[in-house]
């Protein structure tokens, strides 16, 4: 099996689409079926698998590493804690050094709501990848960071005043160790990491994969730059969205309407009124946009959650094709002044959109 896991080649992509539509479930996929990555069902999380979340205060500092004060007893010390990236480097390398032939995986939801250009810094070099699969370039760590790294591989590494432990020796003579143990195995790829550790370099290495997602609706966001696009593969996650089937008999509380018909309707009502909404493919919705209970959907989490963001996103400056909604055409019988005016006629809302009859307004 790990033969075959490194039989393809490594996956950086962006998938981006609607709210809703999935791209935690294609993540999954995709980890399944090209990195041989299993999802764990006691952990409810992918093997192999480091994830994060950008955010607007999401730094370098959390993506790499930082130095934290930490509280023994009556003393304060110092130690550097492993961003995600470089557990996720760790892993991967572990995974060469033992030759086990691992993919791992590197998540990385809401990527443009943090300053993805600020976050990943000099990292952004190593997006390169060359014929064979790892980094066209390699980046300098400092000290602790290197200490960071080697921990996240599974050793015990500290610095001292001179130098730096690891599992209890100097790390030339590790390294040295290390080196005619992966000699005598001819593990190349050991060795690629072994050269990078020694000289306080890292590169990716071809058996670490990074998926990003992107929901393109989102207001507040970083902008990501052509010279940071280039370096992914983009996947458009379309709506209603991805992996319908297992949700296909989920229906709306209290009618016979299945959910995923009821989004394909509320989708086609936002099509139609595209002359009133700006970057009208970014304002539809996906399957997974609300939560079932009981196979139902509940007319509260439709209230709460889906009115809401039609109010607040998809048609903040201008109520009329609500209103005209619910007045079933009669321009002149509604008016939306506040979003309670509007949840109060949640089951008209619900029963207008099932029915179509805007379709003829």
């Amino acid at each position: 099996m790990s033969e075959i896991a490194l039989a393809t080649k490594p996956i950086q992509k962006i998938l981006f689409g609607s709210p809703g539509t999935g791209k935690s479930y294609k993540v999954r996929e995709i980890a399944n079926n090209s990195l041989q990555i299993q999802w764990n069902e006691q952990t409810k999380s992918l093997e192999n698998t480091i994830k994060t979340v950008f955010h607007p205060e999401y730094t370098y500092a959390d993506f790499v590493g930082k130095l934290l004060p930490q509280t023994i007893g009556s003393s304060v010390i110092y130690k550097f804690y492993q961003g995600h990236f470089l557990r996720a480097l760790g892993l991967a390398y572990k995974h060469l050094v033992n030759n086990n032939n691992e993919n791992v995986l590197l998540v990385i939801d809401e990527l443009n709501r943090g300053n993805a250009a600020a976050i990943f810094g000099p990292i952004f070099q190593l997006l390169d990848r060359e014929t064979d699969n790892w980094s066209t370039y390699d980046i300098n760590l400092s000290q602790l960071e290197i200490v960071a790294l080697l921990g996240s591989m599974g050793y015990d590494a500290q610095t001292t005043d001179k130098n730096i432990q690891v599992d209890g020796s100097n790390f030339d003579v590790f390294c040295k160790m290390t080196k005619m143990n992966l000699e005598m195995s001819d593990n190349q790829d050991g060795l690629r990491v072994l050269e990078n550790l020694t000289s306080q370099r890292i590169s990716i290495p071809r058996n670490l994969s990074i998926i990003a997602t992107i929901n393109t609706s989102d207001e507040s966001i970083y902008y990501l730059d052509s010279a940071f696009k280039r370096r992914w593969d983009w996947e458009y996650v379309d709506v209603p969205g991805y992996g319908i089937e297992k949700i296909k008999d989920i229906a709306i509380e209290g009618r016979d309407e299945k959910w995923v018909s009821f989004v394909n309707k509320l989708n086609d009502f936002i099509k139609v009124n595209h002359h009133l909404i700006r970057r009208i493919e970014d304002k539809q919705i996906g399957v997974w946009f609300l939560k079932s209970e009981d196979n139902q959907v509940t007319k509260e989490s439709i209230e709460n959650k889906l009115m809401f963001y039609l109010w607040d996103s998809v048609f903040p400056r201008d109520r009329r094709p609500l209103e005209d909604l619910l007045s079933k055409g009669d321009k002149q019988s509604m008016k939306l002044i506040t979003y309670s005016d509007f949840i109060a006629l949640s089951d008209d809302f619900i029963d207008a959109i099932i029915s179509c009859e805007w379709l003829t307004f």
